[in-house]
């Protein structure tokens, strides 16, 4: 059977804390998948100029695709219901955007 997304693995490593009393928490990694190419859209974030540095660009970039696929893929849960319509606007509105950028002539 093909695979119909994208499949990764999420890893989150505690390199530091606000105060020096509180310990470091252990590695979180988990997979999930996508409908979209993840490093494409990290590197569309990172060349778009929006953000301080590509770290902010990435986080960005992974934090949405996350959110939006879960709420995708939840559609039924009342709660994120009331996410669907204003993710889908901004998400709309950030390519038109990058496309903006991308053909500034057009």
């Amino acid at each position: 059977m093909a695979v119909r997304e994208h499949r990764y693995r999420i890893t989150v490593e505690h390199l530091a804390t606000p105060r020096e009393d509180q310990p470091l928490r252990g590695t979180l990694s988990f997979e999930d998948g996508n409908h979209d190419d993840l490093f494409r859209i990290v590197e569309l974030q990172r060349a778009s100029g929006r953000f301080g540095n590509d770290d902010e660009a990435a986080a960005f970039a992974i934090g949405l695709k996350l959110l939006s696929e879960a709420v995708l893929r939840n559609r039924d849960d009342p709660l994120l219901q009331q996410l669907k319509a204003p993710i889908g606007d901004f998400i709309k509105q950030l390519k038109a955007q990058g496309a903006a950028r991308s053909n500034p002539g057009a």
